[in-house]
């Protein structure tokens, strides 16, 4: 076997121990989000985000901006006062207007370019002309988390240098949504073994004639043959050979998030089917030793999109709050709903807490 990319970080950047997985204090939910324009796919993900328990944790107790020496555009800064003002807020809504102010700033735009390079066209301007509010320029959430993600790891980032890779994936982000994913090829030659380690933020699955996210899971770790194009070349018999990829999650995130591909990948078209998803979800069974102990996680907020096509529509989520009560938040609107609704939905983003 093969071994690549799992050497240890040569510094770590935020101490595991300090993360607080349960919530420090409990509160009512907090205030909806202003839907100014376009912007129902940035708030679904705001709110997920401000529901994460170990993210807000952090972010309510200042710890970035204390030491914060970035000039202007810094999304971990912009996170904790968008948090504060979600969950202190005496009014039942809220104007998220720096968030989207600072979308169309050139640092952003960098990182997009950067993190997203396929982004092109219309994808990339609602990126950056939300701010004027153009209700024909759709956002997809998805996008919108990864690329939030990728800001405030570049924040977190800031003022370190000469790191190698892998201490740059033990900031406080990564120590929250990170995992690595091992990719198994074995030649169908020699039977020889080769592994490769990739970190994630999120996992997504395709759905197609998937029934359940279990049966997706099953369908991401079932070994895949390459073949043609993707011939792999043999380190053993020094050509390229048929082989079989098996990918499976090797270290598992505290918070793992779960995007289910609704594009078709051959027409586009938006897969409407219902995908059943549990409350409670065992990843035992997909990880790299499925033979351990259980590895349970709790369902703690979920985004649904509306509409027939990918590109329009709208974007609603549910999350669970930190008084253990779970809410609809559909932009300005918070309302408490039970579990039964919640698993019931045509589900696109999903968010687990270990």
């Amino acid at each position: 076997v093969v071994g690549k990319g799992m050497t240890p970080p040569q510094k770590m950047l935020f101490p595991p121990e300090k993360i607080c997985m349960d919530w420090r204090q409990k509160r009512r939910p907090g205030a909806g989000l202003y839907n100014l324009g376009s912007t129902c796919y940035l708030n679904v993900i705001l709110q997920c985000l401000t529901y994460t328990p170990p993210l807000a944790n952090y972010l309510l107790s200042r710890q970035h901006s204390r030491f914060c020496r970035q000039q202007g555009f810094c999304m971990m800064c912009i996170m904790e006062d968008h948090v504060r003002k979600v969950l202190y807020s005496s009014a039942s809504a809220i104007r998220p207007r720096a968030v989207i102010r600072d979308l169309k700033c050139k640092q952003f735009q960098v990182l997009l370019e950067v993190f997203f390079p396929s982004l092109r066209g219309e994808l990339l301007t609602s990126f950056l002309v939300i701010g004027e509010f153009k209700p024909d320029i759709p956002g997809d959430a998805y996008e919108f988390l990864r690329c939030t993600l990728n800001a405030m790891q570049a924040a977190c980032l800031s003022g370190s240098s000469n790191l190698d890779v892998l201490s740059e994936e033990t900031t406080i982000i990564h120590q929250i949504f990170g995992g690595f994913l091992r990719s198994r090829v074995t030649c169908l030659s020699c039977k020889a073994v080769s592994d490769f380690y990739k970190v994630f933020l999120d996992v997504l699955l395709k759905i197609k004639g998937a029934s359940s996210l279990a049966t997706a899971l099953e369908d991401f770790v079932t070994p895949k043959q390459l073949e043609g194009k993707k011939h792999f070349r043999c380190s053993r018999c020094k050509k390229k050979v048929s082989a079989s990829k098996m990918v499976t999650v090797h270290h598992a995130p505290r918070v793992l998030t779960v995007c289910l591909g609704r594009a078709d990948d051959h027409t586009s078209r938006k897969l409407s089917q219902v995908v059943a998803y549990p409350e409670y979800l065992d990843l035992r069974p997909y990880m790299s030793d499925p033979a351990g102990e259980p590895l349970l996680y709790s369902l703690y907020a979920v985004v649904v999109h509306t509409g027939h096509t990918c590109l329009g529509g709208h974007f609603f989520c549910y999350t669970k709050a930190s008084n253990g009560q779970w809410y609809k938040m559909n932009d300005v609107s918070v309302e408490s709903c039970d579990l039964h609704t919640v698993l019931e939905q045509q589900a696109y983003l999903l968010f687990y807490t270990r």
